[in-house]
């Protein structure tokens, strides 16, 4: 059977970096790599075809090929997977779809012939059958989460590795806390599970082998879940990346209770982390306990951040807005935190309720739901009625954006953040790499309407942290990002 795989597309957002990637040359951020870990579960007699639409769009050829349309995607992508599964079913074929959006039960989903909810792994050899009889069901829900220790190595060679700017490996699956908001504890569940060190050893050993050399995604809602297995992993990641002279530079998210122990830090450092992204949400106690995000009042939270990065691991982060208990003061509070923690790549979203979150189904028992999430935080509309009149949430928020992403408060921040940084791990230099800095000083430093404003930070650097000049052309290079996103004027931001 001819299986084509198909990851749709997403939209201009903050997660996008799409006004970043062309520096490098390249085309998406990350491989889909839940698509190829389903294509390493599919018989191993079926062909098998993978259309990445953030690589290259989807021809009527690849179509014509196929017998089946394999689908995944989150919420985000659901305009674009609707589209095309409407173009696969004009060609007679037909179309599976997984994923988060399956598991969201998303309104753009709702002409694909069978729906997967939940984690493949103990379901698909039976979906497999079922559709080489022609007696594929129209939905299927895995039974229970899934043992990660019987999952195989992702099938990388679908993929085209030079066309994305970091490689995606998983470790775990679930997160321990009960954010209000989170659909993660809803579908992965509140026990994280983790593959074993050997399997990440060997995941890492498939992608060093295909040529990868640079940056590496630990994609783990929470790397820090399930802390009892990681620190059996970080002694063997540690091994392994010595072994291997360091290839990869590696990053994660991960709960800001990582601020509770230095000695994960340390083996993180030493593993070459060099990133990881928080959510911290707010810096208003009130919201956080109204979201129960608990975790984030046991310690000062701007210490928290200082303290990671004392380790030499920046530091990215989530901010929201539209909190039942944000104060009328919220934008300027949040405002005045980034700056303070300096974070440069902050994420700063409008409250969504997603669905099948306790979020969602407390808005619902009180009336306040207006219509499903599209997904994202980041779009000027509101899916609920909040306590905070909805135009001044909104300007708040718009007020909140162009102030942390206006140029010069941009890289005030960013020099801010290189001045607190400690020593931090080498990522490994490769050719995209020369060809963004170049990119960089042509497209930034001299034709950009800030040209100013980065000289000045490029140039103190320089001077004052030369020992991360690679850090501040980086930082530079995604400030172009949200610089487009924010002063644009487009529907995202």
């Amino acid at each position: 059977m001819n299986v084509l795989l198909v990851y749709p597309e997403f939209p201009d957002t903050f997660w996008s970096f799409k006004h970043a990637l062309p520096f490098q040359g390249k085309r998406s951020a990350y491989p889909p790599l839940g698509l190829l870990t389903v294509a390493a579960m599919l018989p191993a007699r079926w062909q098998k075809r993978l259309v990445d639409m953030n690589v290259r769009r989807l021809k009527d050829s690849d179509l014509d090929w196929a017998e089946v349309v394999f689908f995944s995607g989150m919420m985000v992508q659901g305009p674009s997977m609707k589209q095309a599964i409407a173009r696969s079913k004009q060609r007679g074929r037909r179309t599976v779809v997984g994923g988060p959006i399956a598991s969201a039960a998303d309104p753009a989903i709702a002409e694909a012939d069978h729906v997967v909810e939940g984690e493949a792994e103990e379901l698909i050899a039976g979906l497999a059958a079922d559709l080489e009889r022609g007696e594929a069901r129209p939905h299927y829900k895995a039974p229970q989460l899934p043992d990660l220790t019987t999952v195989p190595l992702p099938d990388l060679r679908l993929s085209k590795l030079g066309n994305y700017s970091a490689m995606a490996v998983q470790y775990s699956r679930g997160c321990p806390f009960t954010c209000e908001f989170c659909d993660i504890i809803e579908i992965y569940g509140r026990r994280p599970r983790t593959k074993t060190p050997e399997q990440i050893a060997a995941e890492l050993d498939r992608v060093y082998q295909l040529g990868w050399r640079g940056p590496v995604f630990l994609v783990d809602d929470n790397f820090i879940g399930n802390k009892k297995n990681v620190r059996v992993l970080l002694p063997r990641l540690v091994e392994w990346m010595r072994d291997h002279k360091f290839p990869f530079s590696l990053f994660t998210e991960a709960s800001v209770n990582l601020a509770e122990d230095e000695e994960l830090l340390r083996l993180m450092r030493e593993a070459h982390f060099t990133r990881v992204f928080l959510g911290i949400e707010t810096p208003v106690e009130e919201s956080l306990k109204e979201t129960t995000k608990f975790q984030n009042l046991r310690r000062d939270l701007l210490e928290s951040v200082r303290l990671i990065q004392s380790h030499g691991i920046e530091v990215m982060a989530g901010f929201i807005v539209g909190f039942d208990n944000d104060p009328p003061d919220v934008f300027e509070r949040q405002i005045r935190f980034i700056r303070e923690a300096a974070i440069p790549l902050s994420m700063v979203g409008l409250l969504s309720a997603l669905p099948n979150t306790q979020l969602w189904r407390r808005l619902k028992g009180e009336g306040r739901l207006l219509k499903e999430s599209l997904g994202s935080n980041t779009l000027l509309d509101l899916n609920f009625i909040p306590t905070m009149d909805p135009q001044e949430l909104i300007q708040g928020y718009r007020r909140i954006l162009e102030t942390i992403y206006s140029p010069r408060e941009y890289f005030e921040r960013a020099q801010a953040f290189l001045a607190q940084l400690g020593s931090s791990a080498r990522a490994p230099i490769v050719f995209s790499d020369w060809m963004a800095v170049a990119r960089s000083l042509w497209r930034q430093g001299l034709r950009s309407d800030y040209k100013k404003e980065y000289w000045k930070f490029i140039a103190q650097a320089a001077r004052r942290h030369r020992q991360h000049l690679d850090k501040a052309i980086t930082l530079a290079i995604m400030g172009h990002h949200f610089f487009e996103l924010t002063w644009a004027g487009g529907s995202e931001t």
